[in-house]
């Protein structure tokens, strides 16, 4: 018997509700359009549309998987992030939408400039990196990560664009690999989430993203502290150093900064009102 895509949709949204799944129908059917290959405005003209028993298995495996808290990014393999589509598995972050500000925020401050040498530190999935070069044609980056799984991802990402040759991938802990370059700017999504918040954080995050990207010792900022002290050595004169913070770390990352090193330009509120941006420049 063949099931329409309203009727599919309908199942697949009771259930994710009852597994508990926020938005349930829009997740079931974002899931289903991905299986088909359409976008959501087909699904809502084609209600009456059937599917075909295979596609109907694998919907309901896919339903399987969300309801168990795996974040539908995973499962389809992909995420938007500043208009672009990157590719993204379990050894990468997920792009979230509050981390374009660290994007525009950069583009503010060299968009008018030419040949910029640009730095990513844990470039994850490369969205910061990629996005950067494609707003920057005449840009180049070096961007780093810990994880050699991850910088296959960027690497695709980076191919998936067509700005291979304008950025280097170096596996890193840190600033540990990289050699003595200078850079226009330095950017950094860090993982800065405290070791006890972790039980708090929603399963999808919890279980499902890499450990490695989210969390960074007590207080969550033991990668930005050698950030803070160690950027300015791979900076040109002058040159910036922006980082992405916690939703209540803005008071210990300032006090963090030191006034020798560094001149604080802001630190940028979300949409939401959070302090999440930290923009500082080199002495």
């Amino acid at each position: 018997m063949t099931i329409s895509i309203a009727e599919a949709i309908l199942q697949g949204s009771n259930k994710l509700r009852k597994a508990g799944v926020p938005e349930a129908r829009r997740e079931a059917g974002s899931l289903l359009a991905f299986l088909l290959d359409k976008d959501r405005t087909f699904i809502l003209s084609h209600a009456d549309d059937g599917i075909s028993a295979e596609q109907f298995t694998l919907f309901q495996e896919f339903l399987d998987s969300r309801a168990q808290g795996e974040p539908s990014q995973y499962i389809t393999g992909r995420q938007e992030f500043y208009g672009l589509e990157f590719e993204v598995t379990p050894d990468v972050l997920i792009p979230r939408p509050e981390t374009e500000l660290l994007v525009e925020t950069a583009l503010k401050l060299i968009a008018s400039e030419a040949d910029v040498l640009l730095c990513d530190v844990g470039t994850g999935s490369g969205c910061i990196a990629v996005t950067l070069l494609k707003q920057l044609p005449t840009a180049r980056v070096v961007a780093l990560d810990v994880s050699a799984a991850a910088l296959e991802i960027a690497k695709r990402n980076a191919a998936r664009h067509g700005v291979t040759d304008r950025i280097e991938f170096v596996l890193s802990d840190c600033f540990a690999s990289l050699d003595q370059q200078h850079f226009d700017l330095m950017v950094s999504n860090p993982p800065y989430v405290a070791e006890a918040a972790v039980a708090t954080l929603q399963r999808e995050v919890r279980d499902f993203e890499p450990r490695v990207a989210l969390t960074a010792g007590a207080d969550g900022l033991d990668v930005i502290r050698p950030l803070l002290k160690e950027a300015k050595d791979y900076l040109k004169p002058r040159g910036y150093l922006l980082f992405e913070i916690g939703f209540d770390q803005h008071a210990a990352v300032a006090a963090l900064i030191d006034p020798q090193n560094w001149e604080l330009l802001d630190i940028h509120q979300d949409l939401q009102g959070i302090p999440r941006t930290v923009a500082l420049r080199k002495r």
